[in-house]
């Protein structure tokens, strides 16, 4: 049985995914109307003690590292019935430091454990279509291997723990900055007096197109800031990048900038909102607002 942790809009859709597979899990979360909702599915629910004792393999899937090392450690946590030839997956975005101090702490106790943060969205989440990016070991890798070829149509065993959180903070330097550019360039558009979503059209197919810009292009014009990736959350992925930076000594100019942004959008109460909502600060300094009626980027 597999043993599954954090319900939120990426935990849930991707725990579906692997329920309507035919896997076997007990599931975790406070929400309970979420626990409800799998247990309806045909997963069970279980305490943090009973997924312990009782699941071969652990995955979770929670805000931050504080978080996921109180789930593991703290009083009534997993690790206290979990026992050796067990697997411990942490999917969550956390810092490498926070990913290496989990592994020591179980292989002490003859527990495997990957970092395997994922990219995607909710989206990818529920299309099953995430990129895994993995720190840890072979065996650990080769032991979640079935499930992460049902939760990302790709999976890649990148180096020793804490790569994958690593790799999970660069992309995330990419897909903010992204963003941002993505909302700054809407803005200039608007405030030159062209249409947004025909600037979108028309740049789709070239250089600038990308991903990103596709996901987030129609929903800018839209005004659709319902939360795939929620600010708060892309906000403390980039506070670990810029701590990690600082340790390793790497400047990272444009994702400090980012950070301020992000800071300004808090003090605006955006947290909760998409972070295609940063698209409102260049709004804000440029007293102008991209959106379109033209939303169908077809």
């Amino acid at each position: 049985m597999l043993g599954w942790i954090g319900l939120g809009i990426m935990g849930k859709p991707m725990a579906k995914n692997l329920v309507k597979a035919g896997f076997r899990l007990m599931v975790n979360d406070l929400d309970q109307e979420a626990v409800k909702e799998l247990v309806e599915d045909g997963a069970r629910s279980g305490s943090y003690r009973e997924i312990g004792e009782q699941c071969d393999a652990v995955i979770l899937i929670l805000p931050n590292g504080g978080i996921v090392q109180d789930v593991l450690f703290g009083k009534e946590g997993v690790a206290e019935t979990l026992s050796s030839g067990k697997t411990v997956c942490d999917m969550s975005s956390v810092t490498a430091d926070e990913s290496r101090f989990c592994f020591r702490k179980l292989k002490e106790m003859g527990v495997g454990f990957l970092d395997a943060p994922v990219s995607g969205g909710e989206p990818g989440a529920i299309a099953g279509t995430l990129a895994i990016m993995c720190g840890g070991e072979e065996k650990d890798f080769e032991t979640m291997k079935p499930y992460f070829d049902v939760l990302g149509s790709s999976a890649l065993l990148i180096g020793p723990s804490g790569s994958g959180s690593v790799a999970k903070l660069a992309n995330q330097i990419i897909v903010n900055l992204n963003i941002a550019a993505v909302s700054e360039a809407l803005v200039f558009a608007v405030k030159a007096g062209v249409e947004p979503m025909k600037i979108y059209q028309a740049i789709r197919g070239g250089l600038a197109g990308s991903a990103v810009l596709d996901a987030k292009a129609p929903m800018i014009c839209a005004r659709n800031f319902k939360p795939g990736g929620k600010i708060s959350i892309n906000h403390k992925d980039i506070k670990n990048v810029l701590a990690t930076a600082h340790a390793v000594d790497a400047p990272v100019p444009l994702t400090a900038q980012l950070f301020e942004i992000q800071q300004a959008l808090k003090v605006g109460g955006h947290m909760e909102e998409d972070h295609a909502a940063y698209v409102k600060y260049f709004e804000q300094l440029a007293d102008v607002v991209v959106k379109s009626p033209e939303t169908d980027p077809a």
